[in-house]
């Protein structure tokens, strides 16, 4: 595993050299490059002058940040270099909280962070225990594009594990959205969703975490290449019924479930059985 970022960790004196390394698999996705329909040419892009069509360079571009409609201010390099940010080589703690504390909507990239060299190994180890320990996050910034990054640090099984994080008001406020303040649940359909959830209850590690599409698609690439015919599956449109049909249902093909279960083991199991001969 290569590391994309080398710098260090730092909260109070204490400074521990790092390096991030990314914890996403790009690997397990398919991109695609724009061909033209005839002759499957590869289609570059072109930078374009939008009123005039003028073909352009990279040199004949500038940024520029638009106050009103039509209305730009330019913004140079050397507009930017002004802005001093602190060391793009420090991951700054600002403070430890409790997990619960961060709100679901504000997590982003997940990234691996690991001991550079094995004098930072000892004091990695300190704060990766520490941390499991007192069941805190570390929360803080650090520069990673030329933009300072919120950033939270959480124990994950041997190592650190560093979420980038989104500022709170990038996050849109829930009660925004139509309609929500006109749901209310009705008693009994209440007490009915209650029992159906209790009996689908589960282990995480019991669900199916699987990119079912991402195996379709790589089959019908594999497929393409191999000159074989696709056959397509028309799925059927799910049917809306009433609720309180649809939960008493919902409860009792749950509780047919482990029923079936038992069944087909104990039935395997006197498959296993050996088979006595008679006389």
């Amino acid at each position: 595993m290569r590391a994309i970022w080398k710098g260090h960790i730092q909260f109070s004196l204490v400074t521990i050299p790092v390096r991030i390394y990314n914890a996403i698999d790009t690997g397990q996705t398919i991109s695609f490059n724009l061909l033209t329909r005839e002759g499957h040419n590869p289609v570059s892009y072109e930078k374009k002058d939008k009123v005039t069509g003028k073909p352009l360079r990279s040199e004949d571009i500038v940024k520029g940040y638009q106050y009103e409609p039509g209305q730009f201010v330019i913004v140079e390099q050397e507009d930017l270099d002004k802005v001093k940010l602190k060391s793009e080589k420090v991951i700054e703690i600002e403070g430890f909280v409790q997990s619960e504390e961060v709100h679901h909507t504000l997590f982003e990239t997940p990234y691996f962070i690991g001991p550079d060299g094995d004098i930072a190994a000892k004091t990695y180890g300190l704060l990766c225990g520490v941390l499991r320990e007192s069941g805190k996050v570390g929360v803080g910034k650090v520069v990673l594009r030329d933009r300072e990054t919120p950033v939270l640090l959480s124990p994950h099984e041997g190592g650190i594990l560093m979420y980038r994080l989104r500022y709170p008001e990038e996050v849109r406020n829930i009660n925004e959205v139509p309609q929500l303040l006109e749901v209310k649940a009705d008693k009994e359909q209440l007490k009915l969703a209650k029992t159906l959830v209790d009996s689908m209850t589960v282990k995480f590690s019991q669900i199916e975490m699987k990119d079912h599409y991402f195996g379709a698609l790589k089959a019908i690439i594999d497929a393409k290449i191999a000159g074989k015919e696709i056959v397509s599956v028309v799925e059927e449109e799910p049917k809306v019924v009433d609720i309180m049909t649809a939960l008493k249902a919902s409860i009792e093909a749950a509780k047919k479930k482990p029923m079936e279960k038992a069944k087909g083991q104990s039935g395997e199991e006197e498959k296993k059985q050996p088979r006595r001969k008679v006389g």
